[in-house]
């Protein structure tokens, strides 16, 4: 068995123009420092320590996460080692630093010399678990010759007691702290967590997973003042898992859990629930039900009633009266139509275009069948405002009449639809500009449902692009509260860091999300603050990463000719662009990458002609002009200031 080496210390001279210093805890290029997390600093000081030799991704697990790996570790081994190749700027096809042993780990292959050495003992890496509220320095120390008063010298047995009770209070207090989370919101906070499908078959998916986001619906909608509900998207992780419920509870912060299962098989449907204090882990409820394929919304009223009347009770809280469940018995119409929402909801939950697509028939059908499904409506309303933004080939025009219609029927179906109100006001922030009438819409889906994550979500992402800060961090924080694990709403608000200049900030919330998915598109949103900051070459790697994992288009091909303008390589630049312009000749695109593209090669002129063109299209993508960094030097121009009035930005 081979032995750990001793960690190093020092200074350490990495190929020709790195520096590894670990008395400054900094890697430096040319003397820069270079800016470089805890965790791929860890790994790159553990490579240089087994500098030639393998280093296994569970020696690096053991090393940096020790016993408290994360769920997530595996990718933060994949995003750490991306990171430190940006900063030693290594082409992982022709390594001249990490070299991937593929399904076995990474060897350092630089030449190490040590230029400063001053031995210390190892230390354990493991870390921190509990950090102590900071403790009031103590008086200064000095010598007194008068006597101590009597009433001061207490015996040491007394002060040990007092000492051992404090501690013992205070540790008291953190666990009971650690045991049920608290929340700046003041909410009592639950997780429900998916459903299992017993049945194990596949096609039986959709309804479970229906079920899960129906109940999460009907919790938060039953005391929203009070009352918490963890969002779909961060509850899906945990299916089919056996992390257990005290991990689960602690990752996203709430008091109670409640479970589920389903067995569905033709006719027959059976679905247990029990509610789970994640204090003490105690089963607080648990029941059994067998609905016919009309009493299913009467179980989910059911299931919640009991729910929330348990929790107040818990809590000490007044229970509200029960908001009546709309259409409880349904008709087999109305049953087919609820089948056909689920379906709906399960592939729109994909948020890819096929998958908007299909959702957008499947919500048709259902209104086919029961022409009162105002959810549905809401949907769909959601799948045509987004599609256009997914796919640039697919002018607003076409789609948003119809999203409208969608919105406006779900509206007047049922007034009391969060849903229906957030595809409202996203069609008046992303079309027609009119942000008044997108905040009351959005005021008015958090006022029916606080827990409704996607309101506060999307209602701080247009506060961010009306450059209102404070607020949009209120409220993507949030949104965040409800939905911990969400990677589109850390994401965007690294995207509001960008757009209030806070550079590092926003690199350090994309380098969060990437080190959990490496492959989250709007996390490489990062490419633009590396612009930002000169990191052109940083910017030029992550997109052609990107390139070479999903394919090129065109808004790629716009990212790289600003990329090669900004850093002076107008051959470059001009070259991209002429590809662009041969390839929207065949194909219809979004007028805002030609406007994207003439910007970043540097003709201001033709840049502003096709800004005018987006602008008269109702480009989407135009909605962060008034706040993107990148445009700051067109806002002196009148042509430009005359789109941000006609959009109702100045």
């Amino acid at each position: 068995m081979a032995t750990e080496p001793a960690r190093i210390s020092g200074i350490f001279k990495l190929g020709s123009e790195y520096e590894l210093d670990l008395r400054a805890y900094e890697l430096r290029r040319s003397g820069r420092a270079l800016k470089l997390e805890r965790i791929p600093m860890e790994l790159l000081i553990l490579l240089v320590e087994h500098r030639g030799e393998l280093v296994g991704r569970n020696q690096i697990l053991s090393r940096i996460w020790g016993e408290n790996v994360c769920l997530d570790a595996d990718n933060s081994i994949n995003a750490a080692i991306r990171k430190l190749r940006v900063a030693l700027r290594d082409d992982p096809a022709k390594p001249h630093f990490i070299h991937t042993v593929t399904g076995k780990g990474y060897r350092f292959i630089a030449p190490v010399t040590e230029t400063l050495s001053d031995p210390i003992p190892p230390a354990p890496l493991a870390p921190v678990v509990v950090t102590p509220q900071p403790v009031p320095p103590a008086p200064p120390v000095t010598e007194v010759s008068a006597p101590v008063p009597r009433r001061a010298q207490w015996p040491l047995f007394v002060s040990i007691a007092i000492l051992a009770s404090l501690a013992f209070i205070g540790l008291w207090h953190w666990s009971r702290s650690q045991a049920r989370p608290s929340h700046p919101s003041g909410h009592v906070m639950l997780a429900v967590l998916p459903f299992q499908n017993l049945t194990h078959d596949p096609s039986q998916e959709y309804f479970t997973d229906g079920l899960t986001e129906e109940m999460i619906s009907r919790m938060g909608d039953l005391d929203p003042q009070s009352f918490g509900v963890i969002a779909p998207s961060s509850v899906m992780p945990y299916k089919d898992t056996s992390v257990p419920i005290d991990q689960i509870a602690r990752k996203l912060q709430v008091q109670y859990i409640l479970q589920g299962s389903v067995t569905r098989e033709a006719e027959q449907t059976r679905i247990s629930v029990g509610l789970v204090s994640s204090a003490d882990q105690a089963q607080l409820w648990t029941k059994s039900y067998a609905p016919g394929p009309a009493d299913l919304l009467i179980i989910q009223a059911d299931i919640a009633s009991e729910v929330a009347a348990i929790v107040h009770e818990r809590e000490g809280k007044t229970a509200r009266p029960e908001k009546p469940a709309s259409a409880i018995t349904l008709t087999p119409e109305q049953t087919a139509s609820h089948d056909l929402y689920l379906k709906g909801l399960y592939v729109w939950n994909k948020r890819t275009v096929p998958g908007l697509k299909q959702a957008v028939d499947y919500f048709q059908a259902a209104v086919d069948k029961d022409p009162n499904n105002a959810r549905a409506y809401a949907l769909m309303a959601d799948c045509y405002a987004l599609i256009s933004g997914y796919d640039s080939s697919i002018p607003p025009r076409d789609v948003i009449p119809k999203a409208r219609e969608a919105a406006r029927r779900a509206s007047e179906l049922d007034p009391s639809l969060p849903e229906a109100h957030t595809a409202l006001a996203l069609i008046a922030q992303n079309y027609d500009w009119d942000w008044q009438t997108a905040e009351s819409e959005y005021r008015r889906a958090i006022e029916l449902n606080d827990s409704y994550a996607t309101a506060h979500h999307w209602y701080g992402e247009m506060l961010g692009l009306e450059g209102r800060f404070d607020e949009a961090f209120r409220e993507l924080d949030r949104a965040l509260e409800l939905d911990p694990l969400s990677l589109i709403v850390a994401s965007d608000r690294g995207a509001i860091l960008f757009y209030s200049r806070q550079y590092d900030r926003a690199m350090d919330q994309f380098h969060s999300v990437m080190e959990r998915e490496p492959d989250f598109p709007r996390a490489h949103m990062i490419i633009s603050v590396y612009m930002e900051k000169g990191l052109y070459r940083e910017a030029l790697t992550d997109l052609q990463q990107w390139d070479k994992r999903f394919g090129q288009s065109l808004w790629s091909l716009a990212t790289a000719a600003g990329i090669y303008g900004r850093a002076g390589d107008s051959a470059r630049a001009t070259a991209t662009v002429r590809k662009i312009e041969e390839l929207s000749r065949r194909n219809p695109t979004d007028p805002a990458v030609l406007f994207a593209a003439y910007f970043g090669e540097g003709d201001r002129d033709r840049a502003l002609q096709w800004l005018q063109k987006a602008y008269e299209a109702h480009s989407t993508s135009l909605t962060n002009l008034k706040v993107n960094p990148i445009y700051d030097s067109l806002r002196q121009e009148p042509r430009f200031q005359a789109v941000l009035r006609g959009m109702n930005l100045e």
